[in-house]
């Protein structure tokens, strides 16, 4: 797995994932996403757009998270997910507790309202 950080704003944090989030590459997203949840207040959108195949192994790393996020304020939320994702993050629950988005532009665009 490949993953870059974009600054949108200065409030709203793009984690962008390419490739495989799986047991092998989790350790590097729990490492990503403890550096964003050290600012104040964590607002993060990660795109999976480019993301082919993760497991729940990979995915709950958002859900540990979740209690770092929600005592700061912050939020996470996810965009651009391909049907697979979508619907493996439903079965997982993560749409319970997470926005999910067609795009980017639309999580950020959210955000403000």
């Amino acid at each position: 797995m490949q993953a870059k950080v974009t600054d949108h704003r200065s409030d709203i944090s793009v984690l962008e994932l390419r490739g495989e989030l799986d047991s092998d590459t989790a350790v590097q997203l729990h490492t990503m996403l403890a550096d964003l949840l050290e600012r104040p207040v964590p607002r993060i959108v990660v795109d999976l757009t480019d993301l082919k195949f993760c497991d729940s192994v990979g995915l709950s790393a958002f859900i540990t998270c979740k209690q770092v996020i929600d005592a700061r304020g912050g939020w996470l939320s996810f965009a651009g997910a391909n049907p697979f994702l979508v619907q493996l993050m439903e079965t997982v629950g993560l749409s319970r507790y997470f926005a999910i988005f067609p795009e980017v532009d639309d999580a950020i665009a959210a955000a403000q309202l």
